[in-house]
């Protein structure tokens, strides 16, 4: 409990100085709004990749992410993936450079993370309209964008249950499609749980890229709600038939 609490507060911390000291500093050599956010988001993409080297360092939790040289070279996907803990995103924005996120709308409220959120431009879920011409544009200019299919973490020994806002994105933006599967093992830092609440033995994560191809030209019909319905409902089978190997 210890190394996790110590990391936990490098990740606060680490927030706050971002926010206070290098964002501002990097504004001040960068007049350029577009310049700055990508800047920022370069800048949080390096940082979390020092969190999980130190969280992997210290035994906190133990790392194995494959493809990493195919992670890299992706570009403007949209990229799914099961939520299990509460540092996926944060191993996804450290192994993608290009990345953008959706995020919820009451994180601009923590004042650990909302200064690290608006300096790098992440896209809030308050506005579905405004939302999906953000998304949109995110990726015809090519960021990978990140997004949880459940829209939040998935409560341990329960069944996936996919929300339609990822399909929407994707049909109504034709948005290529990346898929990640993500394992922790044992379950920890999950849905209800404190962060504190650490499990009995040391956790391992597990994060690989797939190989499946969700085609939004298949899923052709002059009702949006319907394509998003069937996508929907095929992510959430793939995604359990392939948790289920890992």
């Amino acid at each position: 409990m210890i190394t996790t609490a110590f990391c936990f507060s490098v990740f606060g911390i680490g927030g706050l100085v971002l926010a206070f000291i290098i964002f501002p500093a990097q504004r001040l050599f960068e007049n350029n709004p577009v310049k700055q956010k990508l800047k920022a988001r370069k800048t949080v993409h390096y940082c979390f990749k020092l969190f999980v080297s130190l969280m992997h360092l210290l035994g906190a939790i133990r790392f194995h992410v494959n493809d990493k040289a195919q992670i890299e070279s992706l570009k403007g996907q949209l990229i799914l993936a099961n939520h299990p803990s509460l540092i996926d995103v944060v191993v996804l924005i450290s192994v993608i450079k290009n990345a953008d996120c959706v995020v919820k709308a009451h994180l601009f409220k923590n004042p650990f993370v909302r200064g690290v959120i608006k300096s790098t431009g992440y896209i809030s879920n308050d506005d579905p309209q405004e939302l999906l011409r953000e998304c949109e544009q995110s990726l015809q200019t090519g960021n990978n964008l990140i997004v949880f299919p459940e829209g939040t973490r998935t409560e341990p020994h329960k069944k996936l249950k996919f929300k339609r806002g990822a399909a929407n994105i994707a049909i109504r933006c034709n948005a290529p499609i990346t898929t990640f599967l993500i394992k922790m093992k044992p379950n920890t830092l999950t849905k209800g749980t404190p962060w504190y609440k650490v499990a009995p033995y040391q956790a391992h994560f597990t994060m690989r890229l797939t190989s499946q191809q969700f085609n939004c030209a298949k899923y052709d019909s002059d009702m949006p709600a319907m394509q998003s319905r069937q996508l929907t409902k095929d992510l959430q089978h793939y995604f359990t038939q392939e948790l289920k190997n890992i």
